[in-house]
């Protein structure tokens, strides 16, 4: 009886001696995989960074991609040169570049071509009148899902106000931008306090984005 004790209690042994080498190994290679992951983001970092910051910019303010794709790497990358403010107030003031562009070529581009498409069949490009302009302008914006460059050509399209559609358009972006900056600051550069709260911000902003949609909504009288 005691034999057979002892064989249990050797087989308890050998798999816990077991189970803690294969969390070694384990650990080990999260440890690896960590360190190769850190050399990608350094290296990207340092090619995004020797393109420079006002090449960057340039192109977030140009190229039609969603904001994040910016936002995310340009802290770790630019913050040390341009301080993380720095790196918030060039994203925005791209953005912005953005929205007059967009609009531009949705009123000059766009809207041309559905005035012809639409007047085959004897319709017309919706317009927004003057006191509903910036609930349309808030509904466009508040809606996931379509890049901001298509929702800034349906908004010309329709003739709302420039005025209107940039503050609004802006002011809806600024959370995300300094959300996206910031967090990928912070998840980028391993620190996950920062990290957390580039989180919490977008977490945030993405609360205000469904209250404000819905509120826009009733106001409407859409479902």
């Amino acid at each position: 009886m005691r034999e057979a004790f002892n064989r249990r209690n050797l087989g308890w042994w050998a798999a816990g001696l077991g189970m803690v080498a294969a969390a070694l190994i384990w650990a080990d290679g999260l440890a690896g995989m960590e360190a190769r992951w850190r050399e990608w983001i350094q290296a990207g970092s340092g090619a995004i960074r020797g393109a420079g910051a006002g090449w960057y910019f340039l192109a977030m303010a140009v190229i039609p991609l969603p904001l994040a794709w910016f936002t995310v790497p340009a802290g770790e990358a630019f913050a040390e040169q341009m301080t993380l403010g720095g790196v918030v107030v060039a994203a925005l003031a791209a953005v912005a570049v953005q929205l007059a562009l967009s609009y531009w070529a949705g009123r000059h581009w766009l809207r041309p071509a559905l005035d012809r498409w639409l007047r085959r069949s004897g319709r017309e490009v919706p317009q927004a009148g003057e006191g509903e302009a910036w609930r349309v302008i808030l509904l466009v914006r508040l809606t996931p899902g379509p890049p901001m460059i298509l929702g800034s050509a349906l908004l010309a399209a329709a003739r709302v106000p420039f005025g209107s559609y940039m503050v609004i358009s802006w002011l809806v972006a600024v959370p995300w931008v300094i959300g996206g900056v910031v967090m990928g600051r912070g998840l980028l550069g391993g620190d996950w306090a920062l990290a957390a709260s580039g989180t919490g911000a977008l977490i945030a902003a993405g609360l205000a984005t469904r209250y404000l949609r819905r509120r826009a909504k009733e106001r409407t009288g859409t479902a």
